[in-house]
């Protein structure tokens, strides 16, 4: 019998990963974190394309066997962190390539009862790529080439991303952008943030890709809108009073609260608690920026016909016009900022400047508010308003119900006659 081979370390941790045993796996994933350390630190170290493959594909089953959910969440989080235990931008980008290569090569026989997890994975591993984008600065070079390697892997027409990978990288991508980077963010690098969704959505021929963008990032921020433009009067007002320091934000953008630095926001709890972060945006460079793309010889009609009715809407935004047509004038719950918030009427641009310039002097008068007023309206306080009595015909009462006749009298035989039931009861009478 010769002598045993020696496997590789990738293999043998991807073996471990996918073990049975959780005390296995936990181990092997600490061993993993130790591994990566050390060898991306040496001059002629670093990882191949299939060494990472193998690695991802440990991790892979390794989340597959977990069970219990606080501890998938934990499990997810420390694998999304394994990306900060490489020390180079480029091991970083091969790390993230093969995980979302791992995702679209397995996506098809993850079950539904698994998908949730998974789908918190994918989450989760967005969230800490765009960290160790924050942690250099959000430098221009990298951001591009996170997003190049981001749009290659799951948007383009050659990816072998399935239908669930794209639909929820398009879902997640503005949300985990907002908690990474809201409070530092401009304008002018949010844009270039969704400035490939824009080429994206203008050349697509996959109809469900061009929807989910057009929905998921750019009437994302026409529905966000109510809720910034309410953070920017409020921050305005403080500014003008010298409570805050003054932030000048770029012309036609708006910008949000800070969130609580330092605190991890994952699910529902955490969202409700980060409700008044928003992205800054210029509506107007945002709306040129998808016209360029939109108005090309080469976009398809179908494109350019979805795409120009999102631009009509960022345009009116940048002029202070909110579009209360497809959006009804009722309270709804944000998507983006997770609490409950009220659309506002079209205010024209020197109605909103009256009212950013008033808002202070609003706060300071003692008239009573206008929940007050509706509860004393409700509770039958409001002299104004006249009482109806039962049972009238006022402007706003509903009218009687006739009764309707039995319906045999109405019935007529074919002859002529009463129906039976009704000649009887005639018959009787005679007798």
């Amino acid at each position: 019998m010769g002598p045993r081979v020696q496997l590789p370390p990738e293999i043998q941790l991807a073996q471990r990963l996918a073990g049975n045993e959780q005390v296995t796996r936990d181990r092997a994933v600490r061993k993993l974190r130790k591994y990566i350390v050390a060898r991306t630190q040496r001059a002629e170290g670093g990882f191949t394309h299939d060494e990472l493959l193998k690695v991802w594909k440990g991790l892979f089953y390794c989340m597959w066997m977990q069970d219990k959910p606080l501890l998938q969440e934990e499990l997810g989080r420390t694998i999304s962190q394994l990306i900060h235990a490489f020390q180079t931008t480029e091991a970083q980008h091969l790390f993230l390539q093969t995980f979302w290569q791992t995702m679209n090569r397995e996506w098809m026989g993850i079950d539904r009862l698994r998908l949730d997890k998974f789908y918190t994975l994918m989450r989760m591993v967005l969230h800490e790529s765009l960290k160790a984008l924050k942690t250099r600065g959000w430098d221009e070079r990298q951001t591009e080439q996170l997003l190049e390697l981001l749009m290659t892997e799951i948007l383009h027409p050659d990816s072998q991303a399935p239908n669930g990978v794209k639909s929820h990288f398009i879902e997640i991508f503005l949300e985990e952008l907002t908690k990474v980077g809201a409070h530092e963010l401009t304008a002018d690098q949010n844009l270039r943030l969704i400035g490939p969704f824009c080429t994206v959505a203008a050349r697509t021929q996959d109809s469900l890709v061009l929807h989910n963008i057009t929905r998921g990032i750019f009437e994302a921020l026409v529905e966000q809108a109510p809720l910034a433009i309410e953070d920017l009067m409020k921050e305005l007002a403080e500014e003008r009073d010298g409570d805050t320091p003054s932030r000048e934000p770029p012309e036609g953008s708006v910008s949000g609260a800070e969130p609580d630095p330092g605190k991890e926001q994952w699910g529902d709890d955490d969202e409700e608690d980060s409700a008044g972060t928003v992205l800054q945006f210029d509506y107007e460079a945002v709306a040129n920026r998808l016209f360029e793309m939109a108005s090309r010889r080469d976009t398809p009609p179908q494109n350019r016909k979805r795409l120009y009715k999102v631009i009509r809407k960022l345009q009116a935004l940048s002029e202070g016009l909110f579009p209360e047509d497809d959006i009804p004038e009722k309270a709804y719950r944000n998507p983006r900022g997770g609490r409950r918030v009220r659309m506002k009427k079209r205010l024209s641009e020197s109605q909103l400047q009256n009212k950013i310039g008033g808002a202070a002097e609003e706060a300071s008068r003692p008239d009573p508010s206008p929940a007050s007023a509706r509860r004393r309206r409700s509770a039958g306080a409001d002299p104004a308003v006249p009482r109806e009595q039962p049972g009238g015909r006022g402007r706003r009462g509903a009218p009687r119900r006739r009764r309707r006749p039995w319906a045999g009298a109405r019935a007529k035989a074919a002859d002529g006659q009463a129906p039976k039931a009704k000649r009887k009861r005639a018959l009787g009478g005679q007798k």
